[in-house]
This record gives C-alpha cells, sequence and structure tokens, in this order.
C-alpha cells in the first residue's frame, strides 16, 4: 500500500512510534477488509448455525460476528437483528428467547485466514482508496483501479467455485424456472 503512493516499506508494524502514512495504511486495510467480509461470501458464512440462549434466554453474539439472519425457512415468526453484542427480535421487540435458534450468521475472519484472492482483493482496494484518501492522485487511482476490478472478479470466481453455487440456490431464480 506503501508503494502505491511512492513510499518505502517499513521492516516492522509492531511498535508506537509509525509514520501515520503507515498508521493510516493499516486502519485503511481493517476498514476494506470489514467492509468485503460483510458483504457475505463462502468462506465466512455459516447456514444452519445454532446460537444457544443463555439462563436468562438472551443470545449473545461473539465479537467477529457481522451480520445474523434467521435460517432460511426457519423461524419466520421471527425478525432478527443484530445489536451490539445481543440477538434483538424487531417483530416482539425483545431480546430474550424461548428457544435456540439456527441461523445464517456472516464472521469477520482474520486476514491472515480468508482465501488468497480475498486478500489480494481486499489489498489493492485498501491500496486504491489509501492512495486517493493519502495524496488524491487521479492517475494512481485509475491504475490501481483496473488492478481493483480484475482481483475482485478473481475473488468473485473463487467464491462461486468453492460455494458449488447453482441458479437453483437462488429462490427467486428457482421460483422462475418452477412455475
Amino acid at each position: 500500500m506503501l508503494s502505491v503512493i511512492g513510499e518505502s516499506p517499513v521492516n516492522t508494524l509492531g511498535g508506537t512510534s509509525k509514520p501515520v502514512s503507515v498508521v493510516t495504511a493499516e486502519n485503511n486495510l481493517d476498514e476494506v477488509n470489514r467492509q468485503v467480509q460483510s458483504l457475505g461470501w463462502h468462506f465466512n458464512t455459516e447456514h444452519e448455525y445454532t446460537l444457544t440462549k443463555d439462563s436468562l434466554g438472551k443470545i449473545t453474539l461473539a465479537a467477529n460476528v457481522l451480520k445474523v439472519d434467521a435460517a432460511a425457512g426457519d423461524h419466520t415468526d421471527l425478525d432478527l437483528v443484530q445489536r451490539g453484542n445481543q440477538l434483538y427480535d424487531r417483530k416482539e421487540h425483545t431480546d430474550v428467547f424461548t428457544a435456540d435458534l439456527k441461523v445464517t450468521i456472516t464472521f469477520l475472519l482474520d486476514f491472515t485466514s480468508i482465501p488468497e484472492q480475498f486478500r489480494n482483493y481486499i489489498t489493492i482496494k485498501a491500496a486504491r482508496m489509501f492512495a486517493n484518501r493519502f495524496i488524491g492522485s487521479r492517475e494512481i487511482e485509475g491504475f490501481t483501479l483496473r488492478d481493483e476490478i480484475d482481483a475482485k472478479a478473481s475473488a468473485i470466481d473463487a467464491d462461486s467455485d468453492s460455494g458449488d453455487l447453482t441458479i437453483f440456490d437462488n429462490y427467486d431464480v428457482f421460483r422462475v424456472v418452477d412455475r
């Protein structure tokens, strides 16, 4: 990311006296990583995941949960949302549940734990945004935007391959075909 703006690489990310550009680059990478993973991909989304209520009937979510929803076809009587680290039912206006729930849940994984294609895409996107915010060069943005588009296509392709997706995975498409 630093090389995109013409700065020298750093030997370590540790320590307290880091240049502003390094701190900004790290923050930008974390922001883009969270943004991309929050879309929910095959590698970070679990279906039919059971959330267990505690003795008070509350369901506490892990710190790395990005989004959660009732599993498709299950719990149609619930309108689940995440409020802080608690699960909340908007339909019943409560955060107290009478049973454990099966949900579709998306987790924020460590950068090193995600597929290579996504690390590449996130890094290029973060570098483009970093350069744009740090020096505002349209030329640099143009070059990195093309790289970002290619990297995103590669990430989507890898996600589709590992997900073994078909048109029947999407109810809206299946409904049209099933008519």
